[in-house]
């Protein structure tokens, strides 16, 4: 038997061959982030104030502004970096899954982990991993379209003559039919697949509904802000006269107008919110299924290895005439051996079929009453019209060749030519063993001779030799996850393979409503699509299906405006994944197929991780629409008191070049690290799904974020004439102007951080990024405020402690009124 490498060896060749990629672009340094931000417009507007200060002489303003652009550059360069990390454990990730054989075991692991020497287990929907020579081959068929351009697949075997390279297997090909066992011979760039200069698979971002959105919205404020800097510059120089002071008033207003956050803080957000999500063991391959996430209204799950474990035992066995259950094998196995073996024969040897890895448990646990050795001569693959398979075998002692089948029991009554009592009788026996939860199938036999065999497997002579039933446990946490989903206004389809009152017993166990109504596959094949786009309304289960109804399904779902997220693991679920709105596939069991027709892969296979997923995707969209809201909020007080001397000539300046920038080092990291840091809102999982049709930017939205900002401007312009009414300075009245807009801003990002609970919470649940970021806003402004050469750079007067008192009532007024409506409205949904 091949054992393939050992696990030591593996490691040694791993070490000095390197990992099995293909090259990928060099993470950016921070000469080329420097590179990038020198393109940006606000990098161009920082040199235009910084070389116009310098051109009237005010020299060390000048250098104070050019020197911001290190800052800048230093915290995009953390911003990129974190998001890199981010996409590059999501590179890791998305590596595709290789079975392997290592001393003897099969072991799964990242296809960047095969070395030279390994064997590859093949198994349909397989993408493979490496260039490989085949050892053992059953029935196997490859896709190798993406080498040759040639779209009829192509049949393998062990030295077949006139047939070129049909022993070997290439990395990046598809499994299409099949099974083989493939010895490594090269990985990475030393393919044929890397040698064409073919790229391994990454997260590639899109542009989702969202981006599109923000692109025209960027669009609209790119040519408000060039309007008003042009107006700006116009309105100043004819009411002031100085051309150069005239300019930099006008590229301050552009720099209070340009959204150039939003871009950055949506990278920032889908960057981590996928990183985030890969925690809760859910792959994301397309950044658009988080946006949608928040919407889904209907979540359809297979039943196997994702609502129960994957972890099959034998728990009934039903010989022809008497039925025994677990506490009866220890003392019966001689009396069900010959229907054991039987199953044990129609099963593959390799399998990753958790049903036939029980029949061979089962077996080997009592294989003292084994018949002998036996050479397989033919398999015919599972059909799914059938619902069958057959395997044809030699005993090696005996040469008698014996036929063992094993599928549906409905499909082996029809096999064996059973009469209407007696399949009467065994269809009760079925409904009997369903009912208390188990997977049953039927076993059958038949004799054959050597000569040519049938190429139809039904055209064998079988006999009933009984029934098998397996349990399957349901993940403990399941029953929650339903609850939740219930709770947030998600229907929940069981789709399964099952017998209907297996499926129907499963579907109580998990908390699916009684009332919900179950469809079979045969019914669903007889049904139009009109009577299925009314019935599917009130189901939840739908049993006896096969992975092409799956489709159906979706489409059905779809037509009714639901927004539909789908499992599912195999070559033939890969068109239902494709045309969910949210493609599910299973990590663990799944093919490379069904993962790359898929928008999330769920990496431990947990229908829990489902929901959580939901759950972390209302919160990204939540949080990055805050930030969002926020971004427009705070621009409005800045735009406001930049245009003011603009209207009022005999006022002093209160914002400038450099205050703006100030402000834009507060703005930058608490919109795209704190609003993402923070955590989820109250009852998240106790509302309806989000409108996928509604704008992101809706007039609602943006007109809470105008009030905001403009009670903010307000509050600032009331300080400011308070201040003027008190006979203080030009200088000292932009220092109280200007602290009150900060501390309006520190108590505008506080609030606007929760929407479902108060600031106190908000502050006790310590956002430690929030935290950071606004404590240090806040000793920076002490350090304007208190020490001269700072005050004297910002153009600051310090009046005296006593005089900030307005500033700071100001912006706790402006709080008061803002927590006030949201308690208002929280009252009112409540109620």
């Amino acid at each position: 038997m091949i054992q393939g490498l050992s696990a030591a060896e593996a490691t040694k060749r791993l070490g000095e061959s390197g990992f099995n990629e293909l090259p990928v672009s060099r993470p950016k340094t921070i000469w080329r982030i420097a590179l990038d931000v020198i393109r940006e417009p606000m990098f161009l507007l920082l040199i235009s104030c910084g070389g116009l200060y310098i051109l009237i002489g005010d020299l060390r303003e000048g250098i104070i502004m050019l020197s911001t652009i290190f800052i800048i550059i230093f915290i995009t360069f953390y911003q990129h970096r974190k998001t890199e990390r981010a996409l590059e454990a999501l590179k890791k990730l998305s590596s595709p899954r290789v079975l392997v054989l290592r001393d003897g075991v099969e072991t799964r692991i990242p296809g960047r982990e095969v070395v030279p020497g390994d064997i590859m287990i093949l198994n349909e929907g397989d993408r493979v991993a490496a260039d490989a020579t085949l050892q053992e081959v059953m029935n196997l068929t490859i896709d190798e379209s993406m080498l040759t351009g040639e779209s009829v697949p192509v049949t393998k075997s062990l030295g077949k003559a006139g047939q070129e390279n049909s022993t070997q297997v290439f990395s990046g090909t598809l499994v299409v039919k099949g099974r083989g066992l493939a010895a490594v011979d090269t990985t990475g760039v030393h393919t044929q697949f890397g040698k064409i200069g073919a790229s391994l698979e990454k997260i590639n971002p899109e542009e989702t509904r969202l981006q599109k959105e923000m692109k025209v919205l960027i669009r609209y404020l790119f040519l408000f802000g060039g309007i008003v800097c042009i107006g700006i510059v116009a309105l100043f120089y004819f009411t002031r006269g100085n051309f150069i002071q005239s300019l930099l008033n006008g590229l301050a207003a552009a720099m209070a107008v340009l959204p150039e956050e939003f871009p950055v803080v949506l990278t920032i957000f889908m960057a981590l919110g996928a990183w985030r999500l890969s925690k809760k063991n859910v792959l994301t391959r397309n950044a658009s299924a988080i946006e949608t996430l928040g919407a889904a209204t209907v979540l359809c799950s297979d039943k196997t290895g994702t609502i129960t474990m994957n972890k099959m035992e034998v728990a009934a066995v039903y010989s022809g005439d008497k039925m025994y259950y677990r506490s009866d094998f220890a003392n019966s196995f001689a009396e069900v051996s010959s229907l054991v073996e039987v199953a044990h024969l129609a099963s593959s040897e390799i399998s990753v079929d958790p049903m036939e890895n029980a029949i061979h448990k089962f077996y080997d646990a009592g294989s003292a009453h084994s018949t002998g050795a036996y050479t397989l001569v033919r398999e015919y693959p599972f059909n799914h019209e059938m619902l069958i398979m057959t395997r044809v075998l030699e005993n090696q002692a005996t040469h008698e060749v014996l036929v063992s089948t094993k599928g549906a029991p409905e499909a082996i009554f029809k096999l064996c030519g059973m009469d209407d009592h007696e399949l009467q009788k065994q269809l009760d026996l079925v409904q009997v063993m369903a009912e208390k939860g188990y997977r049953v199938i039927g076993i059958a036999s038949a004799s054959a001779d050597a000569s040519p065999l049938p190429e139809d497997q039904r055209n064998f002579e079988f006999t009933f030799k009984g029934l098998l039933g397996f349990e399957d446990p349901i993940r403990p946490e399941v029953k929650q996850a339903v609850k939740e989903c219930h709770d947030a206004g998600i229907k929940v389809i069981m789709i399964t393979g099952d017998y209907p009152a297996t499926a129907r017993n499963i579907g109580l166990q998990t908390g699916l409503p009684e009332k919900g109504k179950l469809i079979t596959g045969e019914e669903l094949m007889h049904m139009s699509d009109q009577e299925l786009h009314k019935k599917i309304r009130n189901t939840t289960i739908f049993a006896r299906v096969v992975p092409e109804q799956k489709l159906r399904i979706v489409e059905a779902l779809k037509a009714n405006g639901e927004i539909v997220a789908m499992t599912g693991d195999g070559v033939n679920d890969a068109p239902a994944l494709k045309a969910a709105h949210i493609g599910i596939a299973m990590g663990n069991k799944g093919t490379d197929v069904a993962r790359e027709a898929s928008s999330l892969v769920l990496l431990d296979d947990n229908f829990a991780s489902i929901v959580g997923a939901i759950r972390s995707g209302r919160r990204i969209f939540d949080n990055l629409q805050k930030a969002m809201s926020y971004i427009f909020a705070i621009h409005i007080p800045i735009i406001g008191l930049t245009l003011m001397p603009a209207f009022f000539p005999t006022i002093p300046l209160l914002l400038m070049p450099l205050h703006i920038v100030f402000m834009e080092l507060i703005i930058d990291p608490v919109c795209s690290i704190a609003f993402e840091a923070e955590r989820e809102e109250k009852g998240i999982m106790n509302r309806r799904p989000r409108n996928p049709n509604s704008r992101f930017f809706g007039w609602r939205k943006i007109g809470n974020s105008l009030f905001q900002g403009t009670l903010l401007l307000l509050m600032v312009i009331t300080v400011y004439v308070l201040s003027i009414r008190e006979g203080h300075s030009d200088e000292e009245v932009r220092a109280i102007a200007f602290s009150a807009l900060i501390m309006g801003n520190i108590f505008l990002i506080l609030t606007n951080l929760s929407k479902t609970r108060s600031v106190i919470a908000v502050i006790l649940e310590k956002n430690i990024a929030a935290a950071v970021i606004l404590t240090g806003a806040v000793i920076l402004l002490l350090m304007l405020l208190t020490i001269p050469s700072l005050r004297e750079l910002f153009s600051f007067g310090f009046p005296g402690y006593m005089h900030f008192a307005t500033s700071l009532g100001g912006a706790l007024g402006m709080l008061v009124i803002l927590e006030s409506i949201k308690w208002i409205r929280l009252r009112k949904v409540s109620a």
